[in-house]
């Protein structure tokens, strides 16, 4: 069956995993890494689109993009095509250096960002390359400190601002959930509706409505979304989903994060999903899932009236 097309419009967040051709090495020296690095930021610089992690593995590469004006394809298709040139001349092979078409699925950003910069920054961990991070040099790990994000290769400020608005303290939160808590599986990551989309139901639904071209995926349904679950919090106890957001501890702002991931937890949703919705380190979330007797009974009202309400 034919590969359906690419979906591509501006703003679409996408994760990237381009492989050697039929798995072969395609870094053979420091000298590629830094060659491909350079590539990577020239048509960055040229197209326009954003890049929040990356890691360059012995015969593959991820990529965290958002795209702009340029269409995903034509900006894979200059970094790749411009590479292959520089292997096959220093070298001396010929012919295609990378397999066939790009495994590209396209996110939800609000869910995914934070749980798929960290999957990507593991890859050399889970390899067995390096123990640390921090041991291994070509990912964009190193990138979210200070002085090692070269002429500002990777996008930082979003991600970072998801934890903190004092630069120092957020890079400290960003070390803290890279090192600590749940770490999203390949089978998670992988599990695409329509093979190409990763996401809530309410975003992969928006997706193949407006792009679908005839979707063959299945989405699995829960009973309650969380931008509902969320919605429900807010009409019983006042609090936006910004307020559940921030950064501010009030006992009832607290009270509703706890009560938001219970009754997320409830209707199925896992706990990476519930910390990207509200973008917070999943270890975080699994202490606001603790239950006590008043979040008991915060949960009971809470899905009685998303009962209640189903309709509206």
């Amino acid at each position: 069956m034919a590969r359906k097309p690419r979906i591509e419009f501006h703003g679409a967040f996408y994760h990237v995993l381009t492989r050697g051709n039929q798995r072969q090495d395609i870094f053979k020296d420091l000298t590629d890494h830094h060659k491909y690095l350079q590539i990577l930021g020239s048509y960055k610089e040229r197209y326009g689109y954003l890049l929040y992690a990356y890691v360059l593995m012995k015969n593959h590469v991820h990529l965290l993009i958002e795209t702009q004006e340029t269409p995903l394809s034509k900006i894979l298709q200059g970094i790749n095509q411009r590479y292959t040139m520089y292997f096959n001349r220093k070298y001396r092979t010929v012919g295609h250096l990378f397999q066939g078409r790009c495994k590209v699925i396209l996110c939800d950003r609000d869910a995914y960002l934070l749980v798929l910069t960290k999957y990507i920054h593991y890859n050399p961990i889970r390899a067995k390359i390096t123990k640390t991070l921090q041991g291994y040099p070509w990912s964009s790990h190193h990138a979210y400190f200070p002085k090692t994000n070269p002429e500002g290769l990777v996008d930082t400020d979003f991600v970072l601002g998801l934890f903190s608005t004092r630069k120092d303290e957020a890079q400290r939160r960003y070390l803290r959930f890279m090192v600590e808590g749940e770490e999203a599986k390949g089978e998670d990551i992988y599990a695409t509706v329509d093979q190409r989309i990763l996401g809530s139901e309410e975003f992969t639904e928006n997706i193949l409505k407006k792009y679908g071209d005839g979707a063959e995926g299945t989405i699995t349904k829960k009973a309650y979304s969380l931008s509902q679950i969320a919605t429900a919090v807010e009409r019983l106890h006042g609090l936006r989903i910004n307020d559940l957001r921030s950064s501010a501890k009030p006992r009832q702002i607290s009270f509703g994060r706890r009560l938001f991931s219970l009754g997320a937890r409830e209707y199925g949703h896992k706990g990476y999903e519930i910390a990207g919705y509200l973008r917070k380190d999943p270890a975080v979330v699994t202490v606001y899932a603790r239950v006590n007797d008043e979040l008991t009974a915060g949960v009971k009202e809470l899905k009685r009236y998303l009962d209640e309400n189903k309709s509206q």
